[in-house]
């Protein structure tokens, strides 16, 4: 969805409303025991949380949509509708405590106001803009509102006193399913996609076009039939209204297929319309049993008394507090680090909380004891009054991380991974977890008395095994201990600390036992279970493994032919073990120097003269592993040329090599047949070319397979500077490649890597996070050019400098920017054997990262430093 900046909009504001929300829930579920205090806090749920969430996040929506930003002017009128939305909910509450009908009617006249000047303003909105294509259904937000205006009548109406049944469904009625109904079905629209991170159906904005007359007339025809004591006519109209939630459903149901809930948001938003589709089917169902068996109206408001909590705790709260869950941290914002780390937050303990929040529920509407049901009451209230915690915790350090600019491309940092993209086994594993405990809310009170379940207890046991204890620690990207011996037969357990300052950790084993996320400075007890045979053990954070977060258990006195457990995936290596990615280089690691010495004067063309050698080389690629690489000259990448159009480059091939090997300049035109033919080893040849159009060109093998030769070494560059190009203080050339590795101990590029389009290492000059360890330098005020070309064989770059902002910038012989003052770059996007410069000046001294902003290859090495000094 389209971010929006609202001046002065406070994702504070929705604390309240989440107070109140975990403090309704619980008279809500036990409604039958205190009905009256149940129906208050549903009101307070539904008046107070609900509506001024819709207030809030409708308008944040229709800027979005409508393309538009909002003026300090609408902030002002903003701030003005919540007061009275919030002073009127006030009011009403008081009136039904105090009985005063006068203040309850005051309370409603005021939300009256608020919220018709709600949709008045959103309706004026969408007249003066040029909607993109779900525009429309902002239209649902406006007839919302209109309904809110008869609802909140007609339950002023209703506070005098009388008895009148019919409107009380009318008014419940258009109340949750017309002004909360209405507004998440023009929210999940778009809202639903996004949490999912998948794109929308195609049909999804055609579907909610046509699903809106029919929430909007079923409902209205559906509150009249109520209000009328019409069973046929409430029957008609609730199918209506089911009709177009299927409608939508059908977008919604095809974006899950391509992409399932994954993180808390995802999870209870999806839960959330199940209750609210559930819900009018029963209303469906109860009203035509009702006319079909005689029972009447009688029958179906006793129904709603029934359903309506469970729409309030099933339906509106697990949308509102799925909402904020992804919303909050996208408001917050502060770069993409930061909002990860606000949404791993929120994310904590996802599938657990919802899964709990859910059975619970199911287990209060059921013919349980009320032991049970108070039980099942308080794991709902713990599952949701969770978020409370949770949010502020993830709040507080989203608003760190902004206040720190913390990058993904920061040193010693590594990625802050939400729930939705961690392993399934573990969302599984909580989500197990969460339906035990709401399970054992039952079996307990069915034990205290199995008589009233015909339930009775089994004994249980457990296999002895003697038990080995051992204390690990989490931090730096390490376990230690790492490595942990275990007679065969004994049971582990390990006491694990994450003693790191700023990340997460976890320990998971391939045997299938996975610890819980921990925070700084938690602990946890991990039951490996019986050691018979050698286990793997590592983090599970995305990318924490790679970097070296591994354990090896090792059993002794196993049987021969007992081995590890397999647990080895593409990109780690179980012959070589992970990639660790902090780790400093080898004591042979000399770092590609990336400095582009000016050209020398020359008085006309330069002819320039250049042998290079093909052979292979064993070299460090990164921390502790080892390729044999084909390389131009010794190093991957090949020596940089360099020179100015007209120039001639005579260019003499020898092949050294134990196989064929060719070269293909880009910067020279000629046909191929000849200069670019492979020779054998032990051959060379002559290629001469004259370059006619500047730019930063890619040379690179073209023997086939050229994918296997380009990933194992054999590219470079070619800089040819335009004409007339301005002289600055510092050059320097950087050029993407991947890196498919073999055995990590000298082995060569591995085919099936590349077939898979999944490079272990994305690297500048050959080396992953080289320039970490040799960072370029700068001074403050000096105006620096880095030449970038991106050689392939799979990823695009977008080079991007942090903390820098670019006032130049030439991709592919065009200037997108030329020395401007007044607008800037963040980012030179290049595909595959494309290239460019960009230029910039340090403000103040300090370490300014360099990244590819493709940050998945930005943690596979695609990573440096420069070091600016004052």
């Amino acid at each position: 969805m389209t971010a929006v900046r609202t001046r002065g909009f406070q994702p504070m504001r929705d604390i309240p409303t989440v107070i109140w929300l975990v403090l309704t829930v619980v008279a809500a579920v036990a409604h039958r025991a205190l009905p009256a205090p149940a129906w208050l806090m549903i009101h307070l749920l539904l008046l107070g949380a609900v509506t001024h969430a819709i207030l809030v996040w409708s308008q944040y929506f229709s800027w979005a949509l409508l393309r538009g930003r909002a003026t300090p002017a609408d902030a002002r009128t903003q701030t003005i509708r919540l007061i009275l939305s919030n002073g009127g909910a006030a009011l009403v509450v008081a009136g039904v405590l105090s009985g005063v009908w006068p203040i309850t009617a005051a309370g409603a006249a005021s939300l009256i106001v608020a919220v018709g000047w709600h949709g008045v303003s959103l309706h004026r909105r969408a007249l003066r803009s040029m909607p993109g294509r779900f525009g429309r259904t902002i239209r649902y937000y406006v007839v919302a509102a209109a309904l809110l205006t008869v609802g909140a009548a007609l339950g002023a109406l209703l506070a005098r006193g009388d008895d009148l049944p019919n409107l009380v469904l009318a008014h419940a009625l258009i109340n949750v399913l017309g002004w909360i109904g209405l507004t998440v079905a023009g929210t999940v629209v778009t809202l639903w996609p996004t949490l999912l991170r998948t794109r929308a159906d195609a049909h999804a904005a055609d579907g909610a076009a046509r699903a809106l007359p029919w929430l909007a007339a079923g409902v209205s025809v559906a509150a009249f039939g109520a209000a009328m004591t019409w069973l046929p006519v409430l029957a008609l109209g609730l199918a209506g209204y089911l009709g177009g939630l299927v409608v939508i459903g059908v977008s919604l149901w095809r974006a899950a297929q391509r992409r399932p809930p994954r993180s808390f948001a995802a999870m209870s938003v999806g839960m959330a319309l199940i209750w609210w589709a559930g819900a009018v089917a029963m209303l469906i169902g109860g009203a035509i049993a009702a006319f079909a068996d005689g029972s009447g109206f009688s029958a179906v408001s006793a129904l709603l008394d029934s359903l309506v909590p469970y729409l309030a705790a099933g339906f509106a709260a697990q949308v509102l507090i799925g909402a904020l869950s992804y919303l909050v941290p996208v408001v917050l914002g502060g770069g993409p680090t930061p909002v990860r780390i606000g949404t791993a937050g929120f994310d904590r303990g996802a599938a657990w909380r919802v899964t709990v929040a859910n059975a619970a529920l199911a287990v209060c509407a059921l013919p349980v004891s009320s032991l049970s049901r108070v039980v099942a009451s308080m794991l709902y209230l713990i599952a949701m009054a969770s978020f409370l915690p949770i949010m502020f915790v993830a709040m507080r350090a989203q608003r760190r991380a902004k206040a720190e600019g913390a990058t993904l491309g920061e040193r010693r940092t590594g990625p802050i991974v939400p729930e939705g993209e961690r392993p399934p086994g573990r969302r599984a594993g909580q989500a197990v977890a969460g339906l035990l405990a709401v399970v054992l809310a039952v079996a307990v009170p069915a034990a205290a008395d199995p008589a009233g379940f015909g339930w009775s207890a089994a004994p249980t046991g457990n296999a002895d095994a003697p038990v080995k204890t051992v204390q690990v620690e989490a931090a730096d990207m390490r376990f230690t201990p790492s490595r942990i011996e275990v007679p065969a037969g004994t049971r582990l357990v390990i006491e694990l600390t994450n003693t790191d300052r700023e990340q997460v950790h976890d320990l998971v084993f391939a045997n299938g036992v996975a610890g819980g996320r921990l925070a700084p400075g938690a602990s946890q007890t991990i039951d490996v279970g019986v050691i018979t045979k050698d286990l793997d053990g590592w983090c599970s954070i995305i990318g924490h493994r790679q970097m070296g977060m591994t354990m090896s258990i090792v059993a002794t006195g196993a049987t021969a032919g007992a081995g590890s457990a397999d647990s080895s995936t593409h990109g780690e290596h179980a012959a070589s073990g992970p990639i660790d990615l902090m780790a400093d280089p080898g004591e042979d690691f000399t770092p590609f120097d990336a400095e582009l010495p000016a050209l020398p004067a020359s008085d006309g063309p330069v002819n320039r003269r250049l042998t290079l050698t093909a052979r292979d080389v064993k070299t460090e690629v990164a921390p502790g592993v080892t390729q044999t690489l084909w390389t131009y000259g010794g190093t991957a990448p090949g020596p940089v040329l360099h020179g100015r159009v007209g120039d001639t480059f005579e260019i003499t091939l020898v092949n050294d090599g134990v196989m064929g090997h060719s070269i293909d300049f880009h910067a020279g035109s000629l046909a191929p047949d000849r200069p670019m033919r492979t020779i054998a080893p032990g051959e060379s040849l002559t290629y001469t070319f004259t370059a006619t159009r500047a730019g930063i060109w890619m040379y690179h093998c073209s023997t086939m397979p050229m994918t296997a030769h380009i990933a194992n070494g054999m590219y470079g560059a070619v800089v040819i500077e335009p004409d007339e190009l301005p002289a600055v203080d510092r050059s320097y050339v950087l050029v993407q490649g991947e890196y498919y590795l073999g055995d990590h101990d000298g082995g060569e590029v591995d085919m099936d890597a590349i077939a898979d389009r999944n490079p272990d290492l994305v690297v500048f000059n050959g080396y992953a996070n080289q320039y970490d360890h040799a960072p370029l330098e700068a001074k403050v005020g000096e105006r620096l050019r880095v030449w970038v070309l991106d050689a392939g064989i799979e990823r695009s770059s977008s080079f991007h400098v942090i903390g820098g902002q670019f006032d130049t910038v030439w991709a592919e012989g065009t200037y997108l920017l030329n020395r401007s003052s007044g607008s800037g770059s963040q980012a030179l996007g290049l595909m595959p054997a494309q290239g460019g410069f960009v230029e910039l000046t340090f403000p103040e001294a300090g370490h300014y990262p360099f990244v590819s902003h493709f940050m998945i290859d930005a943690e596979r090495g695609a990573h440096g430093l420069f070091d600016v000094t004052g």
